[in-house]
């Protein structure tokens, strides 16, 4: 067995680590950074960049970059680059791959095993297709893991004495707030609540909407309707909030932003922490409740609490530092890095699973209620939201008319009384049903939920013994074929990506020998000798010229061997 990775896939920014001599360590990236930016762009020439390179062309590029896709996992949207048309599970694959990448450069030894964290209120569908995007990078995902779960075990492991800890998990595009009951190397998961569309994007743009707003005013231009005009703005938007974290003002200047009849126009204002705190206080407030909810759902008071924890980037807000003191009764702890802990609990978990790391026990929940449809639309729960996991329970049902020979069982995930107002994750038929009156034939319907909190679910007629089950892939994830499909596309472009870095080192190693011939004194030279490294440069060039790295690699070598002798 290879080494077991922790991956924080994060919607802003990824982060992996390793246990290394039985402690964590966060591995680095290829440019020495301890976390990867969660961006994908597709160049013009086939290239495609992830993490730092590809966020650095964002701007100029940004009808073909994509980012932020953790949001739309386990949704039917579809990114279309060049013709061809990308799920997020595919984009999100595409990010695995490289930190996938960094950990084998890192350990020096093949990497296929991975524990990926997820947020506590991810769906089922949207835990599908982490799962998926794992599979899609060549990782065999041992286990998921809740986020603010992963954070309570960095910051729990070695913690002894009992204690009821809080963990507000802000990141860049959804929001979790997890209670937890920490005692002897045993954490427990009381309760989880939040929303998976809340997170630093949202207060990126409604800073971003501010200065267009600012820059219309001023030349009747709206810069939301530039793509590459927009892309500059949100730029500055999470620059400015990032300063806005440490400083009380701070200027905003975007030269050339847009041009009007030929004229340049500028923007340039000062932006302050009072005037960014009333732009993003509903953002804020609207993560509170959530707050509150998995307090009453963990029968827990403020007081009771020991810590709350911060984890995500998006906490270092001080309006949302000092909300979260607000509604608790606490001095959040700053003592665990926000960027990384995550990671690092994914990697102490995947110790735990390999047996690197002993006397640590997880018992984590699931975050919605789980049921199935029945006459008239209503929802029947069969597990409720914050059941510890693994579980596995089992509710009879019957037929609702009569001589009924099949029932199709609908699966959904939610808190409302009526299924319309929750999420539908599957649905399958079983037939084979002994005719009967309505009321007669008894259907065991059994939900499971396994440790990474995969939903699995089995209907099963008592009198004949029929049974049906399916492991539920709602309508926005990929099929077994798809997968299947992405995992080859995966391997090919890694093949393609393998090359392109052969042809980049022998460029450079051509054109360094080519520059040293350059620099060559050809006045101390005989006849025979210039016209052998007259002769080796004209190949050499030549075959700089195209593509083959193989003729780039002879060629330099061949002039190697001119300049020694």
């Amino acid at each position: 067995m290879s080494r077991l990775i922790g991956i924080d896939l994060g919607t802003t920014n990824s982060c992996v680590a390793v246990m290394d001599g039985g402690s964590s360590v966060v591995i680095p990236s290829e440019t020495g950074a301890r976390t990867t930016p969660s961006v994908v762009a597709f160049m013009k020439d086939g290239t495609r960049l992830v993490g730092e390179a590809a966020r650095r062309q964002a701007v100029l590029n940004p009808a073909r970059t994509v980012y932020s896709i953790k949001r739309e996992m386990g949704s039917n949207t579809r990114i279309k680059i060049d013709g061809k048309s990308y799920s997020p599970p595919e984009i999100s694959a595409m990010i695995l791959s490289k930190l996938k990448t960094d950990a084998e450069n890192y350990l020096g030894e093949p990497v296929t095993d991975a524990v990926i964290t997820v947020p506590a209120y991810f769906t089922d569908s949207q835990r599908q297709a982490t799962r998926d995007a794992g599979t899609i990078a060549g990782l065999n995902v041992v286990r998921i893991v809740n986020e603010p779960t992963a954070a309570a075990l960095a910051y729990g492991v070695d913690k002894e004495q009992s204690q009821k800890v809080m963990v507000y998990d802000l990141g860049g595009g959804t929001f979790d707030v997890s209670v937890l009951d920490i005692q002897g190397g045993v954490i427990e998961v009381l309760a989880t609540a939040g929303n998976n569309r809340l997170g630093g994007d949202d207060f990126d743009k409604a800073v971003a909407d501010y200065l267009a707003e600012e820059f219309k005013r001023t030349y009747r231009l709206d810069p939301r309707k530039d793509q590459t005009a927009f892309s500059r703005l949100r730029e500055a938007a999470e620059q400015a909030k990032i300063e806005l974290s440490s400083v009380s003002e701070t200027h905003v200047s975007i030269p050339f932003l847009m041009q009007k009849r030929g004229t340049p126009c500028h923007l340039d204002l000062t932006l302050t922490r009072e005037k960014f705190d009333e732009l993003t206080r509903p953002l804020i407030e609207a993560t509170l409740g959530p707050v509150r909810q998995a307090m009453d759902d963990a029968k827990v008071t403020p007081a009771a609490l020991s810590k709350v924890l911060l984890v995500g980037g998006s906490t270092r807000i001080p309006a949302v530092q000092e909300a979260v003191k607000a509604v608790t009764g606490k001095e959040p702890f700053k003592g665990i890095n926000p960027d990384e802990c995550v990671a690092i609990g994914a990697s102490l978990q995947a110790g735990v699973l390999a047996g690197a790391v002993h006397g640590l026990l997880l018992l984590d929940v699931t975050p919605l209620t789980l049921g199935i449809e029945t006459m008239g639309g209503v929802f029947s729960p069969i597990i409720s939201r914050n059941t510890t996991i693994p579980v596995k329970k089992t509710a009879v049902y019957t037929t609702a008319a009569n001589f009924q020979t099949s029932v199709e069982i609908k699966v959904f995930q939610g808190e409302r009384q009526m299924t319309r107002g929750n999420k539908l994750l599957g649905n399958f038929r079983l037939n084979g049903i002994t005719r009967a009156p309505r009321g007669v034939p008894q259907i065991e319907v059994t939900f499971e939920i396994d440790a990474s909190g995969i939903v699995h679910v089995t209907a099963r007629d008592q009198a004949t013994g029929r049974a049906q089950d399916i492991t539920i892939t709602a309508s926005g994830n990929l099929s077994q074929a798809e997968i299947d499909r992405a995992v080859a596309d995966a391997r090919a472009y890694a093949g393609e990506d393998r090359l392109r870095r052969r042809q980049a080192a022998a460029r450079d190693a051509a054109e360094a020998v080519l520059y040293k011939a350059e620099a060559a004194d050809r006045k101390s030279m005989s006849r025979e000798e210039k016209k052998r490294l007259d002769e080796a440069e004209k190949r050499l060039r030549k075959a700089l010229r195209g593509k083959d790295a193989g003729e780039m690699e002879q060629a330099a070598e061949e002039m190697k061997a001119v300049l020694q002798r």
